[in-house]
């Protein structure tokens, strides 16, 4: 079961997504995936709540189901 997140980066959501594309531009797919490792580290450290980062990984595995 999915766990429903509240939006809380509106307004800003579409200025956050062009963010992180913009910090990706130029990179190729290994550097992209690299850039994409840290992110989820450095969001994970400031998030420092282990139930929480695990409901995430769930969450974000269980829309490769659809």
């Amino acid at each position: 079961m999915r766990t429903i997140y509240p939006d809380r980066l509106s307004p800003d959501q579409d200025a956050f997504y062009n963010a992180l594309m913009d910090a990706h531009h130029g990179l190729d797919d290994a550097e992209s995936q690299a850039l994409n490792a840290r992110l989820v580290l450095l969001m994970a450290n400031r998030i420092a709540d282990l139930a929480v980062l695990r409901d995430l990984l769930d969450t974000a595995r269980s829309y490769r189901d659809e």
